[in-house]
């Protein structure tokens, strides 16, 4: 006895397009634009904190630009004080400023505060950057689904190391 089946495949004649079956989810208004908050936060610092509503960001990034800009000054003033007083002690006219300093000594300080003040420089540059990449990030995780559910499950497990044989022990699962 011989059992033969017959199957046949669907044909469609014509393409149907999907344009009236597309579903278009728009963001919700809490998601921000990471491109503007970055782009607004590289024009004006704190903008882009402004942007991504994290205004109590403001004090500690003005801060950390105030206290740079305060130190950058203070090197810069104390560099210009050791520089003119290499060119009094070089010039040999007047009294040095720094009668408990020799040329060797002078030239230190100098050396010592325009370090001091190129690095300040940088820190300010890496305070301004700071702030650009937190607003960047800050406009990333704004569509971050923060749920009430978060717990953690301790419960046993038993877990295959090899064809016939099993590990027991304890699995930690949270769940967020």
């Amino acid at each position: 006895m011989q059992v033969s089946t017959l199957a046949e495949a669907q044909i469609i004649s014509e393409i149907e397009t999907a344009d009236e079956d597309t579903i278009v989810l728009a963001a919700p208004d809490s998601v921000k634009n990471p491109k503007k908050a970055v782009l607004l936060s590289l024009f004006l610092p704190g903008a882009g904190q402004v942007y991504n509503e994290k205004v109590w960001k403001l004090p500690l990034l003005y801060g950390g630009v105030a206290t740079a800009v305060y130190f950058l000054e203070f090197n810069n003033r104390r560099y210009q004080e050791f520089l003119i007083a290499l060119e009094i002690v070089r010039e040999g006219v007047e009294p040095s400023p720094f009668p408990n300093l020799n040329e060797d000594g002078i030239i230190r300080n100098v050396n010592y505060w325009r370090r001091n003040r190129d690095a300040m420089y940088m820190v300010f540059g890496a305070i301004y950057a700071l702030g650009a990449v937190d607003a960047f990030v800050d406009a990333h995780l704004s569509s971050f689904d923060i749920s009430d559910d978060l717990s953690i499950k301790i419960e046993p497990t038993q877990q295959p190391i090899m064809a016939y044989s099993h590990v027991v022990g304890i699995a930690f699962k949270i769940r967020f």
